[in-house]
């Protein structure tokens, strides 16, 4: 099954809490945050993914644009864009697994 289909059933079962468990963190040292700061936390979390993600769409569109005009430097510049939101998007989406982590370790 495809991700786009899982993302259609998902949003048919109005169930969105496992799209969204890995920017909702609520185990190790987030336990123990009271729920609002869990919130802002959450909401932050997403905030910087969806920017990440529409910063890559807008590398995408770089990389369009610069192999149209035969313009390698924007080519480039689109890739870059695109690799770096890519890896970020990644690295807070999976910020909680690695706090629980590290929390893990130090006790």
């Amino acid at each position: 099954m495809s991700a786009s289909q899982e993302l259609v059933i998902l949003a048919a079962n109005g169930d969105i809490g496992s799209l969204v468990d890995g920017v909702a963190p609520d185990w190790g040292p987030f336990a123990a945050l009271g729920a609002t700061a869990r919130t802002v936390v959450q909401a932050i979390m997403a905030g910087v993914i969806v920017s990440l993600l529409g910063r890559a769409a807008l590398g995408a569109f770089h990389i369009k644009v610069g192999e149209g005009q035969h313009d390698t430097a924007q080519v480039s510049k689109g890739k870059k864009e695109v690799g770096g939101s890519l890896i970020g998007a990644f690295a807070v989406g999976s910020l909680g697994t690695i706090f629980t982590i590290v929390y893990g370790l130090g006790i």
